[in-house]
C-alpha cells in the first residue's frame, strides 16, 4: 500500500514538473517573439547643407556624405537625411525644416547637425550667423529640440573644402565656426565629431591632386551632367562622400556613442 502511494506521489510530481517546464518554455518563446516584434530601429536624422544632402540623378556624380552614411551601419540603423543645399543653421530653422524633424524624431533617435558653409556668407543676411553669438544660439535650438524629444543631439563641425596654397598646404576655409561649435558642445555637454579637423588631416596627407579626386572636379566631356566640366572645391563625388562618411563613422566610434555598436 505504501509503495503504491509513493508511486502515485511520484507520478503527480513528475506531471507538475512537466507542466511547469512547458509553461516556462512557452512564456520564454512568447516573450522573445514579442520583443522581436517591438524592436524599433534607431533613426539618425541629419540636419545640414549641400555637403550632407542627397542628390537626384541629374546632379550626379555629386553626392553628399549623408547619402552614403547608412553603408557604415548595420540594419538596425535608419538614416533620414533632411539636409538641404544652400541652408545655414539659421535658414534651416526659419524654413521649418528643423520642426519637420522634431515632429518625427523618437526617444533614442539621433540628430546629427552640420552647418557652417553657408553661415559664413555675410553678403546673404538670410543665411549669415556670427560664430560666437547667433551661430551658437541657432545650433542650441537643435540641441534643445532633440533633447525635449529625448533624442540625442550630435554636433558635426563643417567638412573642409579643397583649398590648397601654391606650396601644397591645405588652408582653413571655415574661420571661427568649427571652434565655436566645439565650444558649444562643451557648454551644452553635447558630443562633437570634429569633421573639420579629421577631413583637414586627410586632405593634407593626400595632397592637392589626390584630394581633388574626392571633389566634383571634372574635365570637359567627362560626364554628361557637366558637359563643360566643373571645378567645385566644396561638393563631393561619390568616392569623396564615402570617405567623409567613413570619417563621421570613426568619430562615432571615438566618442564611444551607444550607436557605435551598430557600426560595421
Amino acid at each position: 500500500m505504501r509503495k503504491l502511494r509513493s508511486k502515485n506521489v511520484f507520478v503527480v510530481l513528475l506531471f507538475l514538473i512537466t507542466i511547469g517546464f512547458s509553461f516556462t518554455i512557452g512564456t520564454n518563446v512568447r516573450s522573445s517573439t514579442s520583443a522581436e516584434r517591438n524592436k524599433t530601429p534607431i533613426t539618425i536624422y541629419l540636419a545640414g547643407d549641400s555637403t550632407v544632402s542627397n542628390y537626384p540623378r541629374k546632379y550626379k556624380p555629386r553626392t553628399g556624405w549623408g547619402e552614403v552614411l547608412g553603408e557604415r551601419f548595420d540594419g538596425d540603423i535608419v538614416i533620414k537625411n533632411a539636409a538641404s543645399p544652400g541652408r545655414s543653421s539659421k535658414s534651416f530653422i526659419q524654413e521649418g525644416r528643423l520642426r519637420l524633424i522634431l515632429n518625427q524624431i523618437q526617444p533614442g533617435d539621433y540628430l546629427f547637425i552640420q552647418f557652417g558653409h553657408n553661415d559664413e556668407k555675410k553678403h546673404k543676411p538670410a543665411l549669415y550667423t556670427e560664430p560666437s553669438t547667433t551661430y551658437k544660439s541657432y545650433l542650441k535650438q537643435y540641441i534643445e529640440g532633440a533633447r525635449k524629444k529625448r533624442a540625442i543631439p550630435v554636433l558635426v563641425t563643417p567638412v573642409e573644402r579643397w583649398r590648397f596654397s601654391q606650396k601644397g598646404n591645405l588652408q582653413s576655409s571655415h574661420g571661427h565656426y568649427p571652434e565655436a561649435m566645439k565650444e558649444l558642445g562643451k557648454e551644452e555637454k553635447v558630443p562633437v565629431i570634429d569633421l573639420t579637423s579629421m577631413s583637414s588631416s586627410l586632405f593634407q596627407e593626400l595632397g592637392p591632386e589626390k584630394t581633388k579626386e574626392f571633389f566634383l572636379w571634372l574635365n570637359e566631356g567627362e560626364h554628361p551632367n557637366y558637359p563643360n566640366g566643373v571645378k567645385d572645391g566644396t561638393h563631393f563625388q561619390e568616392s569623396g562622400a564615402k570617405e567623409i562618411a567613413r570619417l563621421v563613422a570613426e568619430g562615432v566610434r571615438e566618442l564611444h556613442l551607444p550607436l557605435s555598436r551598430h557600426l560595421k
